[in-house]
């Protein structure tokens, strides 16, 4: 079985706003990959539809004796409100919900689908806005709960086309990541006009208010968690490190941090926020964590140079600059897996193996053999922690397939390189979809599908 987990890292979040190889088609949303087979990966998605879809019934009930048209419109309008309210809930990071998804990069990209699906059914609402005139009797805050119902839609529109459209379609332009993160921070003001409006605007007398209730609470909802994401997450979920070392090999600067005070708790394979405010990189990045925890609590990230931000990061940042950490988050763990395990990883997307590598000690049962594809020998990164993992564990393994020296990597040559047989085993894989679905169908071809295939996905916003 394909199970998809976790979330994608390390390939950085560039100033495009997604990671090092998986890139989709240019301006077309893709679709989430959730797997049949793990119920968890279907428990948050379930979770956030279902209020809409509540919300709608319940809309429609309420409303069915003005009118179908009056009725449907009113469910629509609900369904957007609540769908609206759940993405800048998701957008919060809540930690005891990403569980639910599987992972961050799942809930993720449930939050971009719940966004798309309230554009849709705002335009729905527009263009079926039930008639009360002459049900009601007009007020002036009612009036201006109207207008401003309208000029958050046109917002709301706008902004949902900007994240949808990241990628301008056929053309390759894209959106700067600032500016599309600086219009994300609107979302929440506009939704607080559309609550507003959902509060005030003139509706008929003797309605059950009970659906108004249920609504104006996932209203507010809603605009308590934009609050909280804007105004208190970065002071209660930010750590402060300080550069310890940084060097750079072939476009790839490694940082290694040493906390200032309160350290903090990571899994090996998981993914923080990170940001240097003083040396002008104030936005923050997605990056693996590619060392395991240390009993002084620094850690470690390979970052690759991909965009803007990255790129800047041997020129501004200096052994004792100040960085701010935020996580850790992701769920990728080779624990979960079984006893014989294949680790592939593509370019940059070694870092949660190098993580792993470290954390393996001496007891570790498990059969574990690594492939790394780098293009040249200098992306090559880690190779000092591989050999020591390898030396201090005989069941661990691994190569480097350089392509331009050997070639690129086939499935033939994987099941060649493998000390066992793949199809009784668990492949773990970090890196550019184009790798990990042409491995893929080889094995498949030669008859050797792994037990499960468990990747990171590395589109992200």
């Amino acid at each position: 079985m394909i199970v998809a987990t976790a979330i994608t890292r390390d390939a950085t979040m560039t100033d495009t706003a997604h990671r090092d190889g998986n890139v989709s088609a240019p301006g077309l949303p893709t679709l989430p990959r959730l797997s049949l087979n793990s119920p968890l990966a279907l428990t948050g998605p379930v979770l956030v539809a279902l209020p809409c879809l509540l919300a709608a019934l319940f809309g429609m009930n309420t409303y069915a004796p003005y009118g179908a048209d009056a009725a449907f419109g009113i469910a629509v309008g609900a369904a957007a409100v609540v769908a609206m309210a759940q993405t800048l809930i998701l957008a919060a990071r809540p930690p005891l919900v990403e569980p639910l998804f599987g992972g961050l990069d799942r809930m993720y990209r449930v939050h971009k689908w719940l966004g798309i699906s309230a554009m849709v059914l705002m335009i729905l609402h527009q263009q079926i806005e039930p008639d009360f005139e002459r049900l009601v009797r007009e007020t002036s805050l009612g009036d201006l709960g109207e207008e401003a119902g309208e000029l958050a839609f046109n917002a709301l529109l706008a902004l949902v086309a900007v994240s949808w459209f990241r990628r301008l379609p056929f053309i390759g332009l894209e959106i700067p990541y600032q500016l599309w993160r600086f219009s994300h921070r609107f979302m929440g003001a506009l939704f607080a006009i559309v609550v507003f409006h959902q509060f005030f605007v003139d509706m008929p007398a003797g309605v059950d208010p009970t659906f108004m209730l249920v609504l104006n609470a996932f209203g507010i909802a809603g605009v308590v968690a934009w609050i909280f994401t804007e105004l208190l997450a970065p002071h209660l979920r930010r750590r402060d490190f300080t550069v310890s070392q940084i060097s750079q090999t072939g476009d790839t600067t490694t940082l290694m941090l040493t906390p200032k005070g309160r350290a903090m708790r990571w899994r090996p394979g998981q993914f923080a926020f990170v940001r240097a405010p003083e040396a002008g990189l104030s936005e923050p990045h997605p990056f693996t964590i590619a060392s395991a925890p240390r009993p002084d609590g620094s850690l470690t990230f390979s970052i690759r140079a991909l965009g803007g931000w990255t790129r800047s990061l041997p020129a501004t940042l200096r052994t004792g600059t100040r960085v701010q950490v935020e996580g850790p988050y992701g769920r990728f763990d080779f624990r979960k897996g079984g006893a014989r395990q294949i680790w592939l990883a593509g370019g940059i997307g070694i870092t949660p193996f190098l993580a792993w590598a470290e954390s393996l000690t001496e007891a570790e049962r498990r059969d574990i053999h690594l492939v790394h594809c780098v293009r040249t020998q200098d992306e090559a990164i880690g190779l000092e922690t591989l050999r020591a993992a390898a030396a201090r564990n005989p069941s661990f393994s691994f190569e480097v397939v350089v392509t331009a020296r050997d070639g690129r990597l086939t499935a033939e040559r994987l099941i060649g390189a493998v000390p066992f047989a793949i199809r009784q085993a668990d492949l773990w894989f970090c890196g550019p979809t184009g790798l990990k679905d042409g491995i893929l169908k080889g094995l498949k071809a030669q008859g050797q599908t792994p037990r499960r295939v468990r990747f990171e996905q590395f589109e992200f916003a």
